[in-house]
């Protein structure tokens, strides 16, 4: 008489157990949100994410990738209002070039005072429609159409230097800590001339604080801008040399409250 073969109960266990755990994974997996949620406030660096705690007190993590980067810079907010100090320095031939830029915003109003390497000082500030510019303590001073847009006008390269990037020309992207900062760290390959660019964007502020443009291992051109002071920016930091004020706080919060 032949037995009848008994399955083990603990195997027929682990069995169910696993086809649960799966369709639980794949029921998350289809509700996942497809919106890439920005860390804000306390911040802690890790090789390929930063947690950081939300207004809420939720940790989140946001994964940064040559293939999700743009979508993440892209969603960074700028101050309002604040102040820095911008370094420039450019190299060619065993010589090098520094250009100190003092930038100045406050509610899409910007100055900028650029001195060269000759001691010559350019100063502009450009609102959302016009721009105003003259050199050291002159008094001619040139108003136009504002052509060039805030990080132009500091001569440093702009956020669209990423976002035009095809992704694939990206070749390392992730979190990284810069003298302190938690950045966005951004490298490309190099082209056609074989560059390589390097960008630190800071997360707290969304601000670059460093750009490096490289061939061969040799640094053609370096920006770097580590502090900022926020919310110190105000009418005097707009005023033409004849003392005319072109921005007044108070016209914003004006407009702000119509």
């Amino acid at each position: 008489m032949k037995r009848k073969r008994r399955v083990p109960v603990m195997g027929f266990a682990f069995l169910l157990l696993a086809v649960l755990t799966g369709f639980f994974f794949l029921r998350l997996s289809r509700h996942r949100p497809p919106a890439v949620e920005l860390p804000v406030l306390e911040q802690e660096s890790r090789d390929e994410e930063v947690v950081a705690r939300s207004e809420q007190g939720k940790l989140r993590r946001v994964e940064v990738t040559p293939r999700t980067v743009q979508l993440v810079i892209e969603r960074l907010e700028r101050p309002r209002n604040y102040r820095r100090t911008v370094a420039v320095e450019r190299f060619w031939g065993g010589a090098s070039g520094l250009t100190t830029v003092s930038v100045f915003v406050a509610d899409g109003w910007t100055r900028v005072d650029q001195s060269n390497m000759n001691g010559e000082t350019r100063h502009s500030i450009t609102s959302p429609d016009s721009c105003w510019i003259w050199y050291d303590d002159a008094s001619g001073v040139y108003k136009g159409a504002a052509r060039l847009s805030a990080d132009e006008e500091q001569s440093i390269p702009t956020y669209e230097n990423i976002l035009r990037l095809d992704p694939s020309d990206i070749a390392v992207a992730d979190y990284r800590a810069l003298d302190g900062l938690n950045c966005i760290y951004v490298e490309t390959a190099p082209d056609e001339a074989g560059y390589v660019d390097r960008y630190h964007i800071a997360v707290d502020s969304g601000l670059l604080v460093s750009m490096e443009r490289a061939r061969d291992g040799a640094t053609a051109y370096l920006m770097s801008a580590r502090t900022v002071e926020r919310d110190v920016v105000g009418a005097e930091a707009f005023t033409l040399p004849d003392g005319t004020a072109l921005y007044d706080p108070q016209w914003n919060e004006e407009s702000e409250g119509a």
